[in-house]
């Protein structure tokens, strides 16, 4: 008989196509039950996106169970199958208790079992160990319930056997303190330490994407104080980072310290999260102090932007990403002056999105850095009032807004070839700064004066 605490959630509270995928199994005369991240998002008040459903019932017997729904293998290997009823997909995996993890990431081979507790005891953490049954019955056999009240992550039985098995777990409890603002327990947190060696054998593709996911946390910035031995395994260039003073005026934390400050004070968006992380990761390798002792990290910006670069490429991040996040760590400390012509530069150097994002890292950058920082945020917030002006006014900064283009330069007796580029380039670049309104007899009268276009 499995271990019953209490109901604790209204059946209601399930996706209707999950109710039905239950009573199918049940009905066939199966166990099964709500598992995994469902059961932790239900008992904290959150509507589940996704549900996965555990049942003593094998691959073959679920597809049978759903012979009169699309049914998808996705991992009959290790007891998954996913079976779409009307337009939700839902993981049905048998109850398993794993072999050993060689790879250090999947098992080797799987037994399938016949109870929750013997699936329970194979997962990560207590607050992905629950079950619910259909009734709405909590199954709770490591105490997940009081872990998920304290906020507490906790590994399933031994955390270091736990570790050893899948590396990757380290990650997942630093997302999951991340994301949820968790701590981890003691013995928990030695075992992360001491198997981080182990995240050298993950492919890069799952530590990218959970390092997104700690990135993009309610507390990212104390992650990467508290753990970075630990993300020193997947980044080691954060290491020389970390004590690092910086022996000037503008800053009163070290170089590690600072960049947690940035992390922290950015939006929770990837681009702009790694681009904190990266933009001052050069500062080490560039450092001098003169001859009053002040410290200077000249040229820092285009290392900080190599080193991100490198980094990027080795976890293999997609190349929209690399790209964005290299030109924000590359431009962070470009100076915007707060007028017109600046602003228009700008956009026509950065695009609207890039320079939006900029000035963010710009202002989180500046938070980051020791008081006083009134005139400095002032002049970012005045920048961002020349932005929404430009735009508004809608300004012309790309050659696609320019009152003519090259066929009407060739109609007024250019040549076709380079000089084309070059006086639409040339004409921009005067209405940009104000030299001549953006209007077709002008431009052309400005070209011709010039010898551009005659």
């Amino acid at each position: 008989m499995e271990k019953e605490t209490k109901r604790v959630i209204a059946p209601e509270r399930f996706l209707p196509e999950t109710r039905t995928a239950m009573r199918l199994l049940l009905d066939s005369g199966y166990q099964v039950y709500v598992v995994g991240g469902a059961v932790r998002d239900l008992l904290v008040g959150i509507d589940p996106v996704d549900y996965d459903l555990a049942t003593d019932a094998t691959p073959d017997a679920i597809m049978r169970v759903f012979s009169d729904y699309t049914v998808i293998p996705t991992g009959v290997a290790h007891g998954t199958v996913t079976v779409r009823i009307g337009a939700v997909s839902i993981e049905i995996t048998t109850f398993r208790y794993d072999g050993t993890y060689t790879d250090k990431r999947h098992p080797d081979n799987v037994i399938f079992g016949h109870s929750l507790r013997e699936d329970a005891a194979r997962r990560d953490f207590t607050v992905n160990a629950m079950g619910l049954d259909q009734d709405g019955t909590l199954f709770d056999y490591f105490d997940g319930y009081t872990d998920l009240s304290n906020r507490v992550i906790r590994a399933v039985g031994d955390p270091v056997a736990r570790m050893r098995e899948d590396a990757l777990r380290i990650l997942r409890a630093l997302r999951f303190s991340s994301m949820r603002g968790f701590a981890l327990e003691e013995r928990t947190e030695a075992a992360i330490r001491g198997e981080a060696r182990l995240l050298c054998e993950i492919a890069p593709e799952r530590i990218w994407k959970e390092l997104l996911g700690i990135l993009c946390g309610i507390a990212p910035g104390d992650l990467l104080l508290r753990y970075t031995d630990v993300l020193g395994v997947i980044i080691p260039e954060i290491l020389p980072m970390k004590g690092f003073e910086q022996y000037n005026p503008y800053h009163d934390r070290d170089v590690l310290a600072h960049t947690a400050a940035v992390v922290a004070a950015v939006p929770p968006n990837p681009n702009l999260r790694l681009a904190a992380l990266f933009h001052d990761i050069g500062k080490p390798s560039v450092f001098t102090r003169d001859e009053n002792g002040i410290g200077h990290f000249y040229g820092h910006q285009k290392i900080s932007c190599e080193i991100a670069s490198a980094v990027m490429t080795r976890l293999r991040a997609d190349k929209n990403t690399k790209e964005t996040v290299e030109t924000l760590v590359r431009w962070h400390d470009c100076p915007i002056e707060p007028d017109v012509k600046t602003i228009r530069r700008r956009l026509n150097r950065f695009g609207e999105s890039t320079l939006r994002d900029l000035l963010t890292l710009k202002r989180a950058d500046t938070l980051g850095q020791a008081e006083p920082r009134d005139e400095r945020m002032a002049l970012l917030d005045k920048a961002e009032t020349v932005l929404e002006e430009v735009l508004r006014a809608r300004d012309c900064f790309t050659l696609s807004q320019l009152a003519i283009n090259g066929d009407d330069l060739i109609r007024f007796g250019l040549e076709k070839g380079p000089q084309v580029g070059a006086s639409l380039r040339k004409a921009l670049s005067a209405v940009m700064d104000g030299e001549i309104s953006n209007q077709r007899e002008e431009i052309l009268r400005y070209l011709s004066q010039s010898n551009d276009a005659t």
